[in-house]
């Protein structure tokens, strides 16, 4: 057979047949593969994230299902402004497009105010580095209450009028009260000792017995 009978359609109809068959099989093949994956990947499609910012955890939960996402709580914090139980952040964030079915990662306020241990300032520190501690902290002071002691010197804290021992907790943001010197006189402990009186010597007599 020569070349030219061996590209001849006509002396290999069989032959060529087959490798067209086999060509069309293949592009067919490449062809529905890129199909299924657009559709697995959603490919084109893309959803854009709401805002659910402030709203309570329900709230976030409906409307991301109306988008066809879902949430999830990832974290919590605690700010006073912020109502128990909101919506501060999520991620993806708001007007970011995502697939279908995207999960959303929520951070929500505590529902309860948190209690951290009162820094340790009752007898360690003066009513300015005390004041200073206790506001870097988060905390309010009332006006003082003083007692007798070193002036300015505090003695202790107050909360709802109960005094707080070293290493108890109190919440976040609590107000306070400080018990600080007035520099009055502390009675000193010897004090309370009466002074010890001298005993007399007896008194010797001067003049000489003669018998």
């Amino acid at each position: 057979m020569t070349i030219k009978e061996f590209f001849s359609l006509k002396s290999n109809r069989y032959f060529w047949g087959n490798l067209i068959a086999m060509l069309l099989v293949v592009v067919i093949a490449i062809f529905a593969t890129m199909k299924g994956l657009d559709s697995y990947t959603l490919h084109g499609e893309a959803i854009e994230v709401p805002n659910a910012k402030g709203m309570s955890v329900e709230e976030a939960k409906r409307l991301f299902e109306s988008k066809n996402l879902s949430c999830a709580i990832a974290d919590s914090t605690y700010i006073k402004e912020q109502p128990a139980g909101c919506v501060l952040e999520h991620l993806p964030n708001a007007g970011q497009r995502v697939k279908r079915d995207r999960v959303i990662y929520l951070t929500v306020n505590t529902k309860s105010t948190p209690l951290v241990v009162l820094p340790d300032v009752a007898d360690n520190s003066s009513l300015r580095q005390a004041t200073a501690r206790l506001t870097a902290a988060g905390f309010h002071l009332t006006e003082n209450d003083t007692i007798p002691g070193e002036k300015d010197w505090v003695y202790g804290v107050r909360y709802n009028n109960k005094l707080v021992t070293l290493g108890e907790k109190v919440p976040v943001g609590a107000t306070l009260t400080l018990l600080v010197g007035d520099g009055g006189n502390v009675k000193a402990e010897n004090d309370s000792i009466p002074n010890q009186t001298e005993v007399p010597t007896p008194a010797t007599s001067t003049e000489d017995s003669w018998f």
